[in-house]
């Protein structure tokens, strides 16, 4: 695991992202909603890798899943040891998986891709994932847009902040996103896809047939989203719409997270 990395996780409560702001919960319904959709039935072994502290581990267990979880940070693992469900719980680097070939049904990588900036580091990742997958096993890749940051500066105006504007310009050119602050808001060091980018890391890594989605979509960034998603007619009506735009091309990069669905030949 990278310093930066690693200082980042020690600032931030990632075991609190997902439940307490809006968009937080947003990006959890909407995950849970996709591998609900798209991923086969239980039974089946899932190997949940860099499954934080294990929000999406313990919900695929409640489903009938065997899951096994595995994240490069130690306090993540200790919090998700804890969730009941959960098969297993271990350190461990998404390049170096530490099952056996054609072990699982389902591969869950919800932030190497992210957190590995060097294409050929994501590589070796996809490709560990696809050693370990059954024949005809899925995996499902979540994944940062490149306008991630874009998105958030607009909605939360710091466009004028003279730091975010270096990191949004490294972020469109590049796709490397870095953080030369303390501030945990700006996130850490990664790497942010085109939604192409991905399709074309995925099938290069032996996977087939995959199919992209806008997992938020564009609206989180309403000025208003908050107290749209505390209505509950207003937060289905949401809900309902992003289904209807998920999987439209023109749109697929307006988003801050990307998810691909592929399965093993």
């Amino acid at each position: 695991m990278s310093d930066s990395l690693s200082r980042y996780y020690d600032a931030y409560d990632e075991h609190e992202r997902l439940k307490l702001p809006a968009v937080g919960q947003l990006e959890y319904t909407r995950t849970i909603g996709l591998l609900t959709r798209r991923l086969p039935k239980a039974p089946g072994v899932v190997l949940d890798v860099g499954g934080g502290t294990g929000h999406y581990a313990e919900c695929l267990s409640r489903q009938g899943y065997e899951v096994h979880l595995l994240d490069a940070v130690a306090k993540h693992v200790e919090a998700a040891a804890k969730r009941p469900g959960i098969a297993s719980a271990q350190l461990g680097d998404a390049r170096r998986l530490p099952w056996p070939d054609n072990f699982a049904d389902i591969v869950l990588l919800m932030g190497p891709l992210y957190h590995l900036e060097r294409a050929v580091d994501r590589f070796i990742a996809l490709r560990e994932a696809e050693r370990v997958l059954k024949p005809g096993g899925w995996v499902a890749v979540a994944a940062i847009s490149r306008f991630a940051s874009l998105l958030d500066g607009l909605t939360r105006t710091r466009l004028d902040d003279p730091v975010f504007q270096a990191i949004l310009t490294d972020d469109l050119e590049h796709g490397v996103h870095t953080n030369p602050t303390d501030n945990p808001e700006y996130f850490t060091t990664a790497y942010f896809h085109l939604p192409e980018e991905l399709e074309v890391e995925i099938t290069g890594a032996g996977f087939q047939h995959v199919e992209l989605f806008a997992v938020e979509g564009p609206v989180w960034t309403a000025s208003d989203f908050d107290q749209r998603w505390a209505d509950p007619e207003k937060r289905l009506f949401l809900l309902e719409t992003l289904e209807r735009v998920e999987r439209e091309p023109s749109l697929m990069g307006a988003t801050a997270h990307l998810m691909a669905f592929a399965h093993k030949a």
